[in-house]
């Protein structure tokens, strides 16, 4: 007899999951694996918990409620849960339902004990474990006791947790159902958890053990400390026994209860060694068959492991793909860039496309290849230096990595290719050629693609892309650039030598020359002037300050003084119009885009500045270095062979003046050609549209180039293929990139190795010299910022966007950055007290707080 409401784990694989929800599913797939024994048991389906669901009083007013409560109102979530279930628990199993599970456990033995398991349609998923969000029953006996536990699993679809769980992951209330699984009780010696992958470091070839005695329920709830075991290549390499004073047992009329272990054998091992390698083998095999890592709850009874879970782990950073089964090393390219959130396919294969190396995707981010330069010793020096100077945690994280005995090879030094570099006289001429250089290539590239259309738009981008890596790659511009770095790095090593001045060339280069980061903060000080004096039109700008009205420039030109604001944002727009918050990702909203994302910071500037406040802003900092460069020179004279130090210190001041600026522009020369791309496969895109291939254009960036050339020449889409790629991007943004990741999977953290800093000091990469102490503002979103003069910034990561932020804070925090990063650059340009690559600086400091930033030795104190 086939039932509706009732389907034997036997009956069940991993295709089942709208049936059987997650766990039902994985149960019934690992009772299909050789060898692997999984309790008797069966599934009550989602048929029945529709079926219940729907004779359940007022439950469609109550979820209505409950999609429109505020996800952050904890206690409207919990008094609305809480009432749900009780209404679900209210329903009475129908009869012919009730006779189902009741003649599955006549099958299997009324009289048993069972664990009455919840199983949700959306649990136990690749991209979302949903952990411990519903509810299980352990060892209930009798008939009764399983109906009435079968109910509560149902209700625990809507315990507060699971509710917060599923906001928090963008799922709809409605759309998950709840299975129950039910399985024979087993009764262990020992039960715990086996991570077929290291769930701190990511890496995928060492497994870990949890093991405890009793049922498995006391290392889930924290009642004792797990023996921990690691395994590697089938040897336990790392174990730590625990003294496991609790345990949770079983009682023979039903339940569980706590007891105290024996005092002899709270010290033994939960399992010996060879237990733990044969585990882990059958963790193996699970893992083979569902083809990613599996976090598995396992039992020990009567010699043999049982196991009664597997689901995915969901935290792991994803690996590159190669190809190959070689060791490889491979650094982010989202901290060099100061942008580690995830990016969408089309804004990763472009990036790709125009990179000047090969860069390889993992969770929506990308990484270089190091492993080859690390290998050969020449190459390694010059990789370990530039990473150093850049971010001391990615040396550190490299270092670690090549202290492993063979993971990585040694090779023969080869040839270096080409010649470094000549080094440029300080000529501010040098700098204006480069620019102009660019300007004209955008130019052209503006006007060579109004004409292009279809599959001949892709053809002529192919081609611009070469043109883009040819102006990038130009060697004046990497002359350029590294004249700047290598004066400012000269300066501050030189100067701490001879002066015993730390990050002098901080103070030095304020207020150079062809910043067009530093240039564009500064401007929107000067769009402020305009705004200023016309009351209605910063009344206007503070209604629709956070709208998504982004046709209210046109508006404006009804008020008084609406007409020269207007004028003003419109230029403003047309200079810096190109960039946005994470602009290395083509798809990203830009400001001529969505311009209300500029209307909170122009509303500070308007409130924290008088007139004139950016050109009197820029004379300061230039006065500054004047003052700078006169003290240090003299100081310098005044030393044994001084005037050869002052000479040649004088030398690099102007190289440093003449070229540091430049630095911030080659990204700027990027964003203005992306933007030009995108107009145009926007353009594409409304054509599709029209033509019925794609409901939305945004939908494009869910394709790569590559894809979306061949939508464009067929005129078809996978629709399927691109509602994958949105799910696999929302999922992206629970991950956490690695600054240094191998193909192993680990995730290698570096550390700064630092003892000169106070007890419960923040340490992190001194960028910008000063002391500042003030409120804390902890701003994740640059649209969301609401700053007041004397506030220090304290975010996860600055690009070029943030730099309108810089001329109204006091100082700068970040979790990721170099001393070249954009954010350093700004910061210096600015005079901001500044210290980057702070890990876990946003949790770590709470909005409001009060904090002393030493931008100069590098470290944050937390003041009471």
């Amino acid at each position: 007899m086939i039932e509706r409401y009732v389907l034997d784990l036997q009956d069940v694989d991993g295709t089942r999951v709208a049936h059987v929800g997650g766990k039902g599913a994985h149960l019934g797939a690992l009772a299909r694996i050789d060898g692997i024994r999984v309790p008797d048991g069966f599934c009550v389906t989602t048929d029945a918990f529709r079926r219940v669901m729907a004779e359940a009083p007022f439950i469609d007013d109550q979820l209505d409620q409950l999609s429109r409560v505020d996800p952050d109102d904890r206690e409207a979530i919990r008094t609305l849960s809480a009432r749900i279930r009780r209404t679900v628990e209210g329903v009475a199993v129908p009869g012919d339902l009730a006779a189902a599970i009741t003649r599955a456990l006549a099958r299997l033995g009324e009289e048993a004990a069972y664990a009455v398991r919840s199983s949700a349609t959306a649990e136990d998923l690749p991209t979302a474990s949903f952990a411990g969000q519903q509810d299980s029953y352990l060892n209930v006996v009798g008939v009764a006791e399983i109906l009435r536990h079968v109910s509560r699993c149902w209700a625990s679809l809507f315990t507060e947790r699971a509710v917060i769980y599923r906001r928090r992951n963008g799922i709809d209330h409605r759309t998950v159902q709840m299975a129950v699984v039910v399985q024979r009780m087993v009764v262990p010696q020992a039960a715990g958890v086996l991570f077929t992958a290291d769930p701190v470091t990511g890496d995928r070839k060492v497994a870990t053990v949890d093991a405890g005695f009793g049922l498995g329920e006391a290392l889930v709830s924290g009642l004792v400390n797990p023996d921990l075991f690691k395994v590697r290549h089938g040897e336990v390499v790392a174990k730590a026994i625990s003294a496991k004073q609790r345990a949770v047992h079983a009682l023979p009329a039903g339940g569980t209860r706590e007891v105290t272990v024996d005092s002899r054998r709270r010290e033994q091992p939960a399992l010996t060694d060879a237990q733990v390698v044969r585990l882990v083998e059958l963790g193996r095999r699970i893992e083979a068959h569902f083809g990613r890592p599996q976090d598995i709850e396992w039992c020990l009874a009567d010699d043999g492991f049982q196991f009664v879970q597997s689901r995915p782990i969901t935290t792991l950073f994803p690996i590159p793909e190669t190809g190959d089964q070689e060791n490889h090393v491979y650094v982010s390219v989202g901290h060099g860039q100061m942008m580690t959130d995830p990016m969408k396919p089309l804004g990763l294969s472009i990036w790709q496309l125009t990179a000047m190396v090969p860069m390889h995707e993992a969770g929506g981010r990308l990484f270089v290849d190091v492993t080859r330069r690390l290998a050969s010793p020449a190459s390694r020096a010059g990789l370990l230096d530039a990473m150093g100077r850049g971010d001391p945690l990615i040396r550190d994280a490299l270092e670690t990595v090549l202290d492993r005995d063979g993971f990585i090879p040694s090779l023969p030094d080869r040839p270096p290719v080409g010649r470094a570099s000549a080094p440029v006289e300080p000529d501010p001429a040098i700098v204006t050629e480069l620019i102009e250089r660019s300007r004209v290539s955008v130019a052209a590239l503006e006007r060579d693609i109004r004409t292009k259309t279809g599959p001949a738009l892709f053809d002529f981008l192919l081609e611009a892309f070469e043109e883009h890596k040819r102006v990038l790659g130009d060697p004046l511009s990497h002359q350029a650039i590294m004249a700047g770095m290598e004066a400012t790095w000269w300066l501050n090593d030189k100067l701490r030598e001879w002066l015993g001045e730390k990050n002098a060339a901080d103070t030095l280069t304020l207020s150079a020359p062809d910043n067009v980061t530093s240039e564009m903060g500064l401007a929107l000080l000067d769009v402020a002037d305009v705004i200023r004096p016309h009351a209605q039109v910063v009344a206007f700008l503070r209604g629709v300050e956070h709208a998504e009205d982004e046709a209210f420039l046109d508006e404006l030109a009804r008020l008084a003084g609406g007409t020269e604001a207007r004028e003003a944002m419109e230029a403003y727009l047309d200079r810096y119009g190109m960039r946005c918050v994470g602009e290395i990702d083509i798809t990203r909203p830009r400001w001529r885009e969505r311009p209300t994302t500029l209307v909170p910071v122009i509303l500070d500037n308007v409130r924290n500045f008088g007139p004139g406040a950016a050109g009197r802003r820029f004379e300061q900092g230039r006065r500054k270095a004047r003052e700078k460069e006169r003290d240090v020179l003299s100081r310098l004279r005044a030393l044994p062979d001084g005037d050869r130090k002052a000479d040649e210190t004088k030398r690099m001041i102007d190289q440093v003046r003449a070229f540091v600026g430049y630095r911030e522009y080659p990204k700027y020369g990027i964003v203005s050609r992306y933007f030009v791309y995108k107009r145009a496969l926007l353009e594409e895109a409304g054509r599709l549209v029209r033509a019925g291939v794609l409901p939305e254009k945004e939908d494009i960036f869910s394709l790569t180039f590559q894809e979306l050339h061949e939508a464009v020449r067929s005129n078809q889409v996978d629709g399927r293929l691109i509602q994958r790629r949105k799910e696999a991007f929302r999922s992206y943004h629970a991950l956490t990139p690695p600054r240094v990741l191998t193909s192993d999977g680990e995730a290698v953290t570096g550390a700064y190795r630092r003892d000169d800093v106070p007890a419960g000091a923040l340490v992190g990469l001194p960028v910008s010299a000063g002391t500042v102490e003030g409120r804390a503002r902890v701003i994740l979103d640059m649209a969301e910022a609401d700053l007041v003069a004397g506030d220090i910034l304290v975010t996860a990561f600055t690009d070029p966007s943030w730099s309108p932020l810089f001329v109204g804070i006091a100082g700068l925090v970040t979790e990721v950055g170099g001393l070249m990063t954009h954010g350093a650059v700004i910061a210096r340009e600015y005079g901001l007290p500044a210290v980057v690559g702070v890990e876990k600086a946003t949790r770590l400091i709470r909005d409001g707080q009060r904090i002393r930033v030493h931008g100069t030795d590098g470290y944050i104190e937390i003041l009471p």
